[in-house]
């Protein structure tokens, strides 16, 4: 039984969108957290909806932000905890995504995924995974979650643009490399974007070439 998600929407009037973003936040942050980046980026996809929601789980290292899975090497748990809470927090994006489908009335290739951090190790285990290809995925400051069960569990293969900062010091920037060339091995489109002196964020450049992908690969 999958966990309902909250979240707040922007943009296009609903029952007017051409296209939809879902963002996905990071550990111990909350879906405000990235829904804020509607503002600078709806008035170039002025027939998009945007939606930010909230993880399934307080963080136990931030108790006002939420978390998609426990994360061992900063609060304490097993690496089998982290394993199960991926896969349950998977099932709960997944029923977001169609959600928010048949909300706004749209097929999955008008839809593409914003993840930031752990946002983005989420967004990219459940993509390649989904039955049906989404418009795209854009992942900040993340890393490839199981790179060597990519190849085999891929069912679609929605393109991909990875940012990362060359001064992070939460998430190694090589995991953008090792992301990428996974992807690329398993026959996905991907784009990778080292923003230089950025710590563990989204910097101009990063955001520019983001909306510059979304232009391209979300309809309307």
């Amino acid at each position: 039984m999958t966990r309902k998600l909250n979240s707040e929407r922007k943009g296009a009037p609903l029952g007017q969108a051409k296209s939809a973003v879902i963002f996905v936040h990071g550990y111990g942050a909350d879906g405000a957290d990235l829904l804020g980046l509607a503002d600078p980026l709806g008035p170039h996809l002025p027939d998009t909806a945007f939606y930010a929601p909230n993880a399934p789980e307080k963080c136990p290292a931030n108790p006002l932000g939420f978390q998609w899975f426990p994360i061992p090497w900063l609060d304490g748990s097993s690496e089998a905890a982290a394993l199960a809470g991926l896969h349950a927090a998977a099932a709960d994006l997944n029923a977001f995504v169609d959600e928010v489908l048949a909300r706004e009335g749209l097929g999955p290739e008008a839809l593409a995924l914003v993840g930031f951090s752990q946002g983005t190790m989420i967004s990219l285990h459940i993509a390649p995974r989904r039955a049906a290809a989404l418009a795209g995925l854009v992942g900040f400051s993340g890393r490839l979650m199981q790179p060597e069960k990519l190849s085999a569990e891929a069912v679609s293969h929605p393109p991909v643009l990875l940012v990362h900062g060359d001064s992070d010091d939460v998430v190694p920037p090589a995991s953008l490399a090792e992301a990428a060339d996974a992807l690329t091995e398993a026959g996905f489109e991907t784009y990778a974007h080292m923003s230089k002196g950025t710590a563990h964020g989204i910097a101009h450049d990063g955001l520019s070439l983001a909306l510059s992908f979304l232009r391209e690969k979300l309809p309307g």
